[in-house]
């Protein structure tokens, strides 16, 4: 994807007003070329940590195929991964049912907004997706599940320390989830935040977290190997 691509859609989402599925003339050339309609209607994503490194999101912004615009300012809780102890586990789901992290097409863009709760610091997570990950939406799963086909309906996101995000798409009966490359993805922080600089909580939005305290207690930055 060309970068003047990436740069208009980052300067869009950062002068857009809040409005869900605005339209807009934002598709790429393969986006447009296809039919990215989902056998299943909607697709979901969600935010995981590792078990006792806790972050939250704050905001998202989704582009899908069609060249819609989702602004969320109510997202599904970030959930932990209880089997990620010092590195991802090999099976990782976010929350078992999305409420409201939904949207109709495949994703061209997402930019969301957190925080970490080890980092003390707000980050800018931009990732831009392609059509090996828009196909892979539209595929079945070559197994089945309780007889049924299986789609991969759902994007999680794992966010661990230094900013550090990791992107799958969860199976199902403990099959270990796939990995998801984007096209392109970047992490900012501080003063190269563009959106995220109007969602930074003062303080931050985390109370002591005793358990966080305890699992790091005598152990290296960042707490485990989370590539």
């Amino acid at each position: 994807m060309k970068r003047h691509y990436v740069l208009t859609l980052t300067l869009l989402l950062s002068i857009t007003g809040c409005s869900p599925q605005k339209p807009h003339p934002l598709q790429s050339k393969q986006a447009a070329s296809g039919d990215w309609t989902l056998p299943y209607g909607e697709w979901s994503f969600s935010f995981v940590t590792p078990s006792e490194l806790p972050a939250e999101v704050l905001h998202a912004r989704v582009i899908d195929t069609d060249g819609y615009l989702y602004t969320f300012n109510t997202l599904d809780p970030t959930s932990r991964s209880p089997d990620s102890i010092d590195n991802w586990a090999t099976a990782v789901h976010g929350v078992s049912f999305n409420n409201f992290n939904k949207v109709k097409k495949p994703p061209q863009y997402i930019v969301f907004c957190w925080e970490s709760y080890i980092d003390k610091q707000t980050y800018e997570t931009s990732a831009v997706f392609g059509p090996e990950t828009w196909l892979r939406m539209k595929t079945p799963a070559d197994h089945t599940w309780d007889g049924d086909a299986v789609w991969y309906d759902n994007i999680t996101f794992g966010l661990s320390p230094g900013g550090k995000v990791n992107v799958w798409f969860p199976d199902v009966a403990g099959r270990p989830s796939l990995p998801v490359k984007p096209l392109k993805m970047w992490t900012l922080a501080g003063n190269e935040m563009t959106l995220c600089k109007d969602y930074v909580v003062p303080g931050g939005t985390f109370n002591f977290i005793q358990s966080t305290q305890d699992f790091i207690k005598g152990k290296t930055y960042p707490y485990g190997d989370w590539e």
